[in-house]
């Protein structure tokens, strides 16, 4: 898990991983899998036209690109929490207090919140003052 603080690295602990909170659609290594089953699967006889392939090149990049933009802004989203007071509600209940830092492993990113250094979903923040 890697701990940002004020905008800066303080270390890394564990794996890091994707930010994003739900899987709601097709991710890259899903356009990958169907991809490289349909060349498998394909008839020698009529295989793939080099202009779909090239398109479908060209979308798995950009699909890639713009889920790097969204790890990029919600990182920079979060960052600039930082030194605010919060209000938040998750599974664990109501927490609320000034974001001390973000912090961000495997499944998402999470502020750190309060005294106790709680750590509390982004979308889970109801208020922000």
């Amino acid at each position: 898990m890697n701990i940002i603080e004020s905008g800066r690295i303080l270390g890394i602990m564990g794996n890091s991983g994707d930010y994003t909170t739900k899987k709601s659609a097709l991710s890259k290594d899903d356009f990958l899998k169907l991809l490289i089953t349909e060349l498998k699967f394909q008839n020698p006889l009529e295989p793939l036209e080099s202009k779909e392939y090239i398109a479908q090149l060209a979308t798995f990049s950009t699909l890639e690109q713009l889920q790097n933009l969204n790890k990029q802004i919600s990182i920079v989203s979060a960052i600039s929490l930082i030194g605010k007071n919060v209000k938040a509600v998750d599974e664990n209940g109501f927490a609320a207090g000034v974001v001390k830092g973000i912090s961000f492993g495997q499944a998402e990113l999470k502020l750190i919140v309060g005294d106790e250094e709680r750590l509390v979903s982004v979308g889970d923040v109801f208020e922000v003052s």
